[in-house]
């Protein structure tokens, strides 16, 4: 029984962790502390002379009981409103301009400084649904879904952010935009152009001076000077027109009337219109060179060997739009992506002329022959109703440099 009584003491003292009661053995000075410790030394029985004493550590365990959660987390933003949030900016500019530069204390002046914009723009734009498809000026928007990607919106010229910002992208031609300024946009879609009007200015660089624009932006008419007062002017070299730092942000692009009369290919600044326009047209075959410049064929020899190229392609079309086998293995689908050299040997797009300088084009185009030259000469030997057609054909003389016909 006495063994029981003492285990029984033992752990009602020492293994709690949450009994706050002081021991015997603690005395420190104090009046109140004085009274706590005779209300414990009555409490608890001392032990008998010889009998070892436990002792626990004073410090009772953290469990996070002693944790205030219900306190104001740092940095907590106390506006609630856009205009508290606008003063609580500017006086946090202040407070950065007054710190001691590169200080730790700076440095976080600034960070908060960003939380404060960020906080501002969100309640600006607020993460509402939205429509996934809006049309507007021709524009075919679609909201996007990506939060990890940074754009600049064409309309207000600042940054999108994508984590607590909606935004939109014309599929057209790639016009980016906050939702919020959806309804602030005044440029029409580029891509109505193309469709209406696929011509190039092949005029190099056709200025006509500031005084013909009345000295206003040639995009959204905004006052402009050479000197930058109210706003810089800035040459797009496409259209020779100036424009605004809005509608002009040194973008750079290949001009195709350089291209087409001194085989030029540095790119050069043009304006936002420009650029997305002649990244719409860059695919279309509307350059007949033999009429803007036949010269061009005399000093480029890339030319001249993809011209003969394109005239044996077209003189073997027959020959494939007749043979079962070259219709069931879709040999001209090897040109699928330049459909105008199984029409024409004249027209020439932009991409065209870009490939024939790299040397990209001479030589895809070379395999190709290749290959259909190969199933004219071998496999369509056994077809001797084909060959029959093909002597009745109109070419038919000229066919017989690809077949062998006795």
């Amino acid at each position: 029984m006495e063994h029981d009584e003492k285990l029984a003491r033992f752990r009602q003292v020492h293994l709690n962790p949450f009994n706050k009661q002081l021991g015997p053995w603690q005395h420190e000075k104090g009046a109140g502390k004085e009274a706590l410790e005779v209300a414990s030394e009555e409490a608890l029985p001392e032990l008998p002379p010889g009998e070892p004493e436990f002792r626990c550590p004073e410090r009772v365990m953290d469990l996070g009981l002693s944790e205030d959660h219900f306190a104001r987390p740092v940095g907590l933003f106390l506006a609630s409103d856009i205009q508290q949030l606008r003063q609580a900016i500017q006086e946090c500019k202040q407070v950065i301009l007054e710190l001691p530069e590169h200080s730790e204390k700076q440095k976080d002046a600034v960070v908060r400084l960003i939380h404060l914009r960020l906080k501002l723009q969100e309640l600006k734009d607020p993460n509402e649904d939205e429509p996934n498809i809006r049309v507007l000026l021709e524009h075919r928007f679609y909201k996007e879904k990506s939060k990890s990607v940074k754009q600049t919106c064409d309309k207000c010229h600042t940054v999108i952010w994508g984590l607590i910002q909606t935004w939109y992208t014309c599929t057209g031609c790639y016009y980016r935009c906050h939702s919020k300024c959806l309804n602030l946009i005044s440029k029409p879609c580029v891509r109505s152009k193309v469709s209406h009007q696929a011509e190039y200015e092949l005029n190099i660089c056709p200025e006509a001076g500031l005084d013909s624009q009345d000295y206003r932006c040639a995009e959204c008419r905004a006052p402009i000077s050479l000197r930058g007062v109210p706003s810089e002017a800035r040459q797009c070299d496409y259209t020779g027109q100036y424009y605004c730092s809005h509608c002009h942000w040194n973008d750079l692009a290949v001009i195709p009337a350089r291209v087409v009369h001194n085989w030029d290919f540095e790119p050069r600044k043009v304006s936002r219109g420009s650029m997305r326009y002649l990244a719409l047209m860059v695919s279309r075959p509307v350059l007949r060179l033999r009429e803007i410049n036949p010269l061009l064929f005399n000093y480029v020899e890339e030319l001249v060997e993809i011209r003969k190229l394109r005239q044996d392609i077209l003189l073997m079309k027959p020959y494939f739009i007749t043979c079962r086998e070259a219709m069931a293995a879709r040999l001209l689908l090897q040109l699928q992506d330049r459909q105008h050299f199984v029409e024409n040997d004249e027209m020439y797009s932009v991409q065209d002329l870009l490939d024939a300088h790299t040397g990209r084009l001479g030589c895809s185009l070379a395999e190709t022959h290749t290959l259909f030259a190969k199933h004219i000469k071998l496999d369509c030997e056994p077809h001797v109703s084909v060959r029959g057609l093909l002597r009745r054909l109109p070419q038919g003389l000229l066919l017989r440099q690809f077949h062998h016909v006795p």
